[in-house]
């Protein structure tokens, strides 16, 4: 990870996950990611926010890999479920469970405004758009395709709170039976 940029957006990305946006400070990102103050207004012009903006869609897309991962190749819609799981549990547990949403607990608990709203409401969209994609390969109609990622997405959020809450990434590894 040498470019500037993304390196800056990596590591913000990580606190935002751990703090929350407001938890976090410009000189706490400049400190993680190693970089002189300039580095970060030259490619984030708008400073926190841009940046927070570009670490959500470093983390969606990451996101966006997970899913394809976990269904390529899968035998069935419910084997796909759960390997996501798995490696979202995984994921937790290699954080200790001390980390958020990495994108909600960037942009959902940063500034009220249309930028963050639009950009979450897209993130989310193309997660489910995703996950729609391969439960219409395993032979959902696309009604019932979008039905099914959109319960797995909203009980994965939950999921993710509750496993939080409890210390628990096994909450995760629950969810297949609850949305299969």
């Amino acid at each position: 990870m040498n470019d500037t940029r993304t390196k800056l957006a990596v590591e913000a990305g990580f606190l935002f996950q751990q703090k929350g946006y407001h938890g976090v400070g410009i000189a706490e990102v400049l400190e993680r990611a190693g970089v002189p103050k300039g580095s970060l207004y030259h490619h984030y012009p708008n400073g926190k926010a841009d940046l927070a903006l570009a670490a959500a869609e470093i983390a969606a897309t990451e996101v966006l890999r997970i899913i394809d991962a976990s269904f390529d190749g899968a035998r069935d819609y419910a084997y796909g479920v759960t390997t996501f799981c798995y490696k979202l549990a995984k994921y937790f547990d290699i954080h200790e469970g001390r980390i958020g949403c990495p994108v909600s607990a960037t942009l959902h608990g940063g500034p009220d405004n249309a930028a963050f709203r639009d950009a979450l409401s897209n993130i989310f969209a193309r997660w489910m758009g995703r996950i729609a994609h391969y439960a219409e390969g395993f032979g959902q109609t696309p009604d019932a395709a979008a039905q099914s990622a959109k319960r797995l997405f909203l009980s994965l959020e939950g999921s993710w709170t509750l496993a939080r809450a409890r210390g628990d990434s096994n909450v995760i590894r629950q969810l297949p039976a609850l949305v299969c």
